[in-house]
């Protein structure tokens, strides 16, 4: 839990440590949270080192600060990037005057290892509106790359190295290809439910997909 909603962690898990650079991946929400004067994301200032850490909402708003100086209000579809490289703190919070009228909060927060040569780096934020992320539209699918490159697009996150993050719509029925471009790949699901091969995924579950392989999903609901 943090502070009134459920966070889910997908990893690291017991039978997998990391995929690609994510060292960390996690889910919190979907919640509703009632006009209160406390409450909501309060996650206190807090260090980190050697490692970059992404936000990314599909409901609601967290108001980033950072020892840089760094004051950003991020939204649905927007997405933060900040490495943290020698050293940075930083807190992400609700700002009183949503808690006062209430609101929705659905995201992922995620932390990517950072290369040796960049853990002594200096620290730095990157904001990108949700404008400015590469969309794709094929038949029955929305996808939206975040951070890194995929199925032809480059978002325009400042990664270190090659990078796989894509918010991926589908309507009910369609079926994606997941790029190969990378090796190691995941799909983690929202909502709703996916097949692959014979299997059936629901929410909050996190398929580890085998160096080359070639996979489609398909949406169940």
């Amino acid at each position: 839990m943090l502070d009134t909603f459920p966070v889910r962690r997908a990893l690291p898990a017991p039978l997998r440590r990391m995929v690609g650079p994510f060292i960390f991946f996690d889910h919190f929400g979907p919640v509703t949270i009632p006009p209160s004067r406390h409450g909501g994301m309060d996650v206190r200032p807090h260090p980190h080192i050697a490692l970059a850490t992404i936000s990314y909402l599909f409901e609601g708003e967290i108001l980033h600060r950072d020892s840089l100086g760094s004051e950003q209000l991020i939204r649905p579809g927007d997405v933060n990037w900040m490495s943290a490289g020698r050293g940075i703190v930083h807190s992400e919070r609700t700002r009183p005057e949503t808690l006062a009228r209430g609101f929705d909060l659905h995201g992922l927060q995620t932390w990517v290892a950072l290369p040796q040569t960049h853990e002594e780096s200096e620290p730095s934020f990157e904001h990108h509106p949700a404008a400015t992320l590469p969309v794709v539209e094929l038949p029955g699918a929305t996808l939206r790359v975040v951070v890194g490159s995929a199925y032809g697009q480059r978002s325009p996150v400042g990664v270190v190295w090659p990078t796989l993050y894509v918010h991926a719509r589908l309507e009910a029925g369609a079926s994606l290809a997941v790029d190969e471009e990378h090796a190691e790949r995941a799909v983690y699901v929202i909502d709703g439910a996916i097949g692959c091969g014979e299997r059936e995924f629901t929410a909050g579950q996190m398929l580890v997909l085998s160096p080359g392989a070639h996979v489609t999903v398909h949406a169940r609901t």
